[in-house]
């Protein structure tokens, strides 16, 4: 059988713990400006469209759709898809695409996201719904 994936704890900050504290409840936060109405991720403090501090946290559904892929079929740690994917909340992140074939991966497919245990909070990724 072959040994699962051994994944890095993250690194946190104060401006991150609410989201990976979050992430330990299976939920995927993104933050959203109450100036301007944007969405955003990584989650900060301050937004990156009008950097206006008035941010709220807000759960995300955690599905999305693929909008560019590439694999990486030779790396030291072994073969792996990454990807950006437009969340249904309208913002577009970079994530791995996992637990999947990767010759099936294709644009415009919907995903969802996954999270995979670590030392620490567990990391959010993207898999085909």
């Amino acid at each position: 059988m072959a040994e699962a994936k051994k994944y890095p704890a993250p690194a946190t900050n104060p401006e991150t713990t609410a989201f990976w504290e979050a992430a330990k409840a299976g939920k995927f936060m993104i933050k959203r400006c109450t100036a301007c109405g944007e969405p955003h991720y990584f989650p900060r403090a301050i937004c990156p469209f009008c950097f206006s501090d008035k941010t709220v946290w807000e759960e995300s559904s955690g599905e999305a759709t693929i909008y560019s892929y590439s694999l990486m079929r030779k790396s030291a740690s072994g073969p792996f898809a990454i990807a950006y994917v437009t969340l249904k909340e309208g913002l577009t992140l970079q994530t791995n695409i996992v637990d999947c074939e990767f010759d099936k991966i294709k644009i415009g497919q919907k995903v969802k996201v996954v999270f995979k245990p670590t030392d620490g909070a567990p990391l959010p990724f993207f898999t085909p719904v």
